[in-house]
């Protein structure tokens, strides 16, 4: 109930900043949705309490709540850091660069509570299953919440009308996610307006030509085609200052500009062969994608500057600087998992733009610790596009962590790779490559170790053994569902691996459990009952649109959830076969009714056995084949049933009417 109370708090803070909303000059509409959907989820839970439990019993049968209702408490805390930043006025241009591309300002939020939501929601349903003294009321629960989860309502239209508000997608909320950033970004270009015809003179023409260009830029007015703002603007401007370099070399840099700390991509070079992918560049947008704010380029230097968000470090690095002998284990299992979802999801949104990253590797994956979080970061890819810049750079920052950075690259690569070892190979940029890179990035996070870093695969027999199906051991004790899922991504044939979409469904799942299953320090005693990738091949066959390579909208999660959990349901449930058993005897009767007097063909009881038992072995295999192919199956296999039953009986009638004779 601390955690609820405290969800309570932060909601009321949210409210209080919320009432000087007219102030809020970016991103104002997606703060006050990011509030309406917050107080839903508060309100939802604070019914479904008072239907299912009793206060008196909060310190005894509350317990599961404590865990999701913590994971929530961290959410709201994260979305009320980030209406204050919106709110802060200083520094308004900086923050105006950060946050002008801001179709995914709130989705991050947004999406990490949809995850956690149904996870509240089943841990309230567990409680309230015995929770209160009346029998027959805690069994009226239990019959209710058992017909929830019916498979009749895994259909995204059912499931939207019967439990759209429960899990917080109902339909006048999932309009406002389609629109609120549109309306922003015309609300942005009224403020930038202002703004612009308030710089008087005592603004330099920097200042003046900088408002203009980027008014154009948010307006969609200036297409661009790669053309980026001169450079002045950004060098020429009072406060920019380069603090410091970054790995890399010295393409990278930190610097301050507009009052806010940007990263800097900083190179020479002809721009027009780079327009394309300059321009790929500064559209991409999504919460775990490093972004590219804007471009800056001075034609005389043939000089580039593409100005982006800053991050604290790269993944391989933090590994490096904080692991030891002591120490193996830098994350705990929750924000592996949490880690590897963000990953995913960028890498998702990658390959649904026709980008493959071609070099995913821990240099490439860049963290944030994140505020009022135990531990978890906020991850974001980098190290793609630009590839006739980026390939020299690149490989001496992998060397100079990695001995050898082949250990990333797909069996297919490497082969390519032997035959070309100086050239870049088309195979490389694949999807399935990429999910290949992913595995072995997920290994190092699960055991916190360098991929072969045990020494029996090195220098060219490495590469060999790689391509002949060696693949890094997984240390005892591991999670054997991660296990499970990384080995399927570093699966020799590439057509066997998992795209990027079912990962990330298989690891919100995975999230859920989690969290509905605290380890307490230790994760090997804690196993599913089912393989999820099992859970991920049968959603599949039921929705194959799902296989598409776009990414879903954040509002599909709740249901894709609930999905995965009737599934589960269906196939952990050993009183599903005893149902589908009296289905069939209920169609039998129904057929030995109708059934008049067959032709007579004699039998012994010997071969009547016989034929009982080949049709119940048959009925068995019917229901493991897909639901629609059930029922008409079952009708004709308990015809047969019937029509042998009723011979061997004539046979057997028949054979005592001649022995008495």
């Amino acid at each position: 109930m601390e955690q609820f109370r405290q969800i309570g708090e932060v909601l009321g803070s949210l409210n209080a900043l919320m009432v000087l909303q007219d102030d809020i000059k970016i991103n104002q509409r997606q703060c006050s949705l990011l509030l309406e959907i917050f107080t839903l989820a508060f309100n939802t839970i604070a019914d479904a309490i008072r239907q299912n439990l009793n206060l008196e019993e909060k310190n005894t049968k509350w317990r599961d709540l404590e865990q999701p209702l913590r994971e929530l408490y961290r959410v709201f805390k994260e979305g009320e850091l980030y209406v204050r930043y919106c709110i802060d006025n200083r520094d308004w241009w900086g923050k105006l660069i950060n946050l002008h591309q801001n179709k995914d300002s709130i989705e991050f939020h947004i999406h990490n509570l949809l995850c956690y939501f149904p996870a509240v929601i089943e841990a309230i349903e567990t409680a309230g299953e015995i929770s209160g003294l009346d029998p027959a009321e805690m069994q009226s629960r239990r019959v209710a919440l058992k017909r929830k989860y019916d498979k009749e309502w895994i259909d995204p239209k059912l499931f939207q009308w019967r439990y759209g508000r429960q899990y917080l997608v109902p339909r006048e909320i999932c309009s406002r996610f389609e629109i609120s950033w549109r309306e922003d970004k015309w609300h942005l270009l009224d403020v930038l307006q202002e703004k612009r015809n308030l710089l008087g003179d005592a603004s330099t023409k920097i200042d003046k030509r900088f408002a203009d260009l980027l008014f154009k830029k948010i307006a969609g007015m200036d297409p661009g085609n790669g053309k980026l703002f001169p450079s002045s603007i950004l060098v020429g401007g009072k406060d920019y200052q380069v603090k410091q370099r970054l790995g890399g070399g010295s393409q990278y840099k930190a610097i301050q500009w507009l009052g806010e700390n940007f990263a800097l991509r900083h190179f020479f070079g002809e721009i027009e062969p780079l327009s394309s992918e300059i321009s790929t560049l500064l559209s991409l947008c999504h919460p775990n994608i490093l972004q590219y704010l804007c471009g800056f380029y001075d034609e005389e230097r043939k000089e580039c500057f593409l100005v982006m968000e800053l991050m604290h470090k790269d993944l391989l690095s933090y590994m490096k600087e904080n692991s030891g002998p002591r120490r193996r284990f830098l994350f705990s299992l929750p924000v592996v998992v949490d880690l590897m979802l963000q990953i995913a999801r960028g890498m998702e949104y990658l390959h649904s733009r026709n980008t493959c990253h071609g070099d995913l590797n821990p240099c490439n994956i860049l963290l944030k610790e994140r505020s009022w979080t135990d531990g978890y970061f906020h991850a974001k890819i980098s190290g793609f596009g630009l590839s006739s810049i980026k390939t020299h750079i690149s490989r001496n920052s992998t060397k100079q962590h990695v001995s050898n950075p082949f250990i990333w690259y797909a069996p297919e690569v490497l082969e390519e790779l032997e035959h070309e070892p100086e050239s870049i190979p088309s195979s490389k940029h694949t999807q399935k490559a990429d999910v290949y890179s992913f595995a072995m990035v997920c290994f190092e996070l699960l055991t916190g170790k360098l991929p072969f870093e045990d020494g029996h695969l090195q220098g060219e027999k490495m590469t060999k053994n790689i391509r002949a199906g060696e693949r890094p051991l997984f240390p005892f004790p591991s999670p054997k569902y991660l296990a499970d899922l990384t080995r399927r991504c570093w699966h020799s044939d590439p057509n066997q691996r998992p795209s990027f979409s079912s990962i990330c469904r298989i690891l919100r799942y995975i999230k859920k459990f989690l969290v509905m299953n605290p380890d307490n320090g230790l994760p090997e005693l804690q196993s599913p009952l089912v393989d999820y990738y099992d859970l991920e091949a049968r959603f599949l066959k039921k929705f194959p649109a799902e296989c598409n390579s776009f990414p879903a909208s954040v509002t599909q999660i709740p249901f894709q959830m609930f999905a995965y959990k009737v599934i589960e349901k269906e196939k952990t449930n050993p009183k599903s076969n005893d149902n589908n058993l009296e289905a069939a005897s209920d169609v039998a009767s129904d057929i030995f009714s109708v059934v008049e007097d067959p032709p007579v063909v004699p039998r012994d009881a010997k071969s009547m056995c016989v034929d009982r038992k080949s049709v119940c072995s048959d009925t068995r295999s019917v229901f493991s084949e897909a639901p629609d192919k059930k029922i008409l199956k079952l009708k004709k296999i308990s015809f047969l049933y019937v029509l042998n039953i009723y011979r061997s009986f004539r046979a057997v009638k028949n054979n005592t009417v001649r022995v008495a004779t």
